[in-house]
């Protein structure tokens, strides 16, 4: 069950596996973008982790918005932008709720993906983190009612398995698509990301 807690936990975890993980995702996107990725990354769920480590809010809905807040603030980029939206589109769901399932979870997070592809206006199959987090969530929607533990750990599978298979795709947004085909081969430094959310969420329900 997730609670205001258990938030701030996982939120700790993500932020400690991107500081971990800084110099992969800096060295992935000097491949194709700015190389900023990994010091944009660790910085924001350092911040938004900060947030909810000094919040006493229990309702999931406020936290998640104030933590998109920070987050954004502590992510100056454009997957820094596209995180924010997802965070705000899960608050929607979270709002009023001081515990969720692993059902409600599952619909938080699939109102989160559909607010970064209405912003972003970007869909699975273009290289981008969706294509981590899209099948992430119909995982995670699909195995609900398995329990949580279960139901993320399938996530961060299919997480990890879209985020490799960007490696076949030519990326279309952002300094990547100016690489063209030079893009194949290279996974989607922001598919990793996703996997990595996934992946230390599934941790923090495990442990």
């Amino acid at each position: 069950m997730l609670t205001a807690e258990m938030l701030r936990r996982i939120m700790r975890n993500i932020s400690d596996v991107m500081v971990r993980e800084k110099d992969y995702l800096i060295a992935l996107d000097q491949r194709n973008g700015d190389g900023d990725l990994g010091i944009s990354m660790a910085s924001g769920f350092a911040a938004a982790s900060t947030y909810l480590d000094q919040s006493d809010e229990t309702d999931l809905g406020k936290l998640m918005l104030g933590a998109s807040k920070a987050f954004n603030e502590g992510a100056p980029s454009s997957l820094g932008t596209i995180l924010a939206f997802m965070m705000m589109g899960m608050a929607r769901v979270f709002k009023g709720h001081e515990e969720a399932d692993a059902g409600l979870a599952a619909d938080a997070f699939a109102a989160g993906v559909a607010k970064i592809m209405e912003r972003a206006n970007s869909k699975p199959g273009e290289k981008t983190i969706l294509d981590a987090l899209d099948p992430a969530v119909k995982a995670l929607s699909a195995h609900a009612r398995d329990g949580a533990a279960a139901a993320f750990l399938a996530a961060a599978k299919s997480a990890k398995e879209g985020s490799d298979s960007t490696a076949g795709m030519k990326a279309v947004h952002g300094r990547a698509a100016y690489y063209g085909d030079k893009s194949l081969g290279i996974v989607d430094g922001g598919s990793v990301v996703g996997y990595l959310i996934f992946n230390a969420i599934m941790a923090s329900i495990d442990s």
